[in-house]
C-alpha cells in the first residue's frame, strides 16, 4: 500500500494467474540461481518456482471476503486473511495466487508484530497510524520474520509473494537508509522467497528496477499513469515478466491505451482494494 502519495490510501497487490491463453498456469518454472541450502523449516531449498509471463490478467483484493469468481489469471490477496481453502479453490479454477504482506513496515495488528524488536521500529507510516517503519539494516532480524511468513505463504499453497514497502529509503522512516542498503534488503527478500519455491514481485521502487529486474519475477505498481512514469516499468515487459498495475483515481480511458501499448496488466481499483475492479 505505498506510493509517491505515501499510501494516501493506496493499497497493495498480490496476484493470481488463471489458466488461460497464457500457458495455462500463467508461466513456467525458473531454475534457482542460489546454491541449495536448508530453509528455516529445515527442508531442502527449492529448485524451481513459478515464472509468470507478461500481460497476464490480475485481480487485487485486500479487503472483504475474497471473491473467487473474478475472471483473472492471477489473484493478489492477503497472506494472513486468506485461508488455504480459498487458495485451493482458486487453483482449482486455474488461477495462480500471490500472498500480500508488508515487510518494510510492521503492522501492529498482525499476529507476529511482537517479533519485531522495539529498536527496529521507526516512525509511523504517514497516513497509517497502526504501522511503523522497519529498520531494514537489521537484515538478519527481518530475515527471520520474513522467513516465517514465507513458510506460512508456502504452506497455504500460494505461488508467489508481494512484499510491501520495498522503497523505505525514499521515505522519512526515522532511519538513515541508503539505496545500497535497500538493494541488499530487497535481494534478501527475493533469495528467501526463491529458496522456498515462491515467485516474488518488486513493489513500486522504480529507481531500482535496473538492478532488480533480473532478481524479481514480476512488478506491482500503484498509479504509474497518475504520475506519468509507466514507461519506467518496461524492463520487466522486455524480460517477459508481468507488470501488475493499478490506478485509483484516473478513469480507464485515461490510461488503458498506454497500458496496452506498453504491455502492462492494468486495472482500476478503489484504494481499499475490495473485490470490485475495472480492467483495461
Amino acid at each position: 500500500m505505498a506510493r509517491n502519495v505515501v499510501r494516501l490510501g493506496a493499497a497493495m497487490v498480490g496476484l493470481v494467474a488463471a489458466a488461460s491463453a497464457c500457458s495455462g498456469s500463467g508461466g513456467s518454472a525458473r531454475p534457482v540461481s542460489a546454491p541449495a541450502s536448508a530453509t528455516a523449516t529445515g527442508t531442502a531449498a527449492a529448485k524451481t518456482w513459478w515464472k509468470p509471463k507478461a500481460r497476464l490478467t490480475w485481480q487485487w483484493q485486500l479487503s472483504g471476503k475474497v471473491n473467487t469468481s473474478v475472471k483473472a489469471q492471477v489473484y493478489d490477496v492477503d497472506l494472513f486473511e486468506t485461508s488455504a481453502a480459498t487458495v485451493a479453490t482458486l487453483h482449482k479454477a486455474g488461477r495462480k495466487v500471490i500472498c500480500y504482506t508488508a515487510i518494510g513496515s510492521a503492522e501492529t495488528w498482525r499476529p507476529d508484530f511482537k517479533e519485531f524488536p522495539r529498536s527496529a521500529l521507526g516512525k509511523k507510516v504517514q497516513g497509517w497510524e497502526d504501522e511503523r517503519w522497519v529498520d531494514i539494516r537489521r537484515i538478519e532480524v527481518v530475515r527471520k520474520i520474513w522467513g516465517a511468513r514465507l513458510d506460512q505463504c508456502k504452506k497455504k499453497g500460494f505461488d508467489g509473494v508481494e512484499p510491501d514497502w520495498m522503497d523505505g529509503y525514499k521515505h522519512d522512516t526515522g532511519f538513515k537508509l541508503t539505496a545500497k542498503q535497500q538493494l541488499a534488503f530487497n535481494r534478501m527478500l527475493a533469495h528467501e522467497a526463491h529458496r522456498r519455491g515462491l515467485a516474488i514481485g518488486l513493489k513500486n521502487d522504480l529507481d531500482q528496477i535496473p538492478q532488480l529486474v533480473n532478481v524479481m519475477d514480476f512488478a506491482v505498481n500503484e498509479e504509474c499513469a497518475q504520475f506519468r512514469e509507466c514507461h519506467r516499468l518496461t524492463p520487466f515487459i522486455k524480460a517477459n515478466k508481468p507488470v501488475f498495475h493499478a490506478e485509483y483515481e484516473l478513469p480507464l480511458k485515461k490510461f488503458c491505451a498506454q497500458s496496452k501499448k506498453l504491455g502492462l496488466s492494468s486495472i482500476r481499483k478503489h484504494v481499499d482494494l475490495p473485490a470490485a475492479r475495472q480492467a483495461c
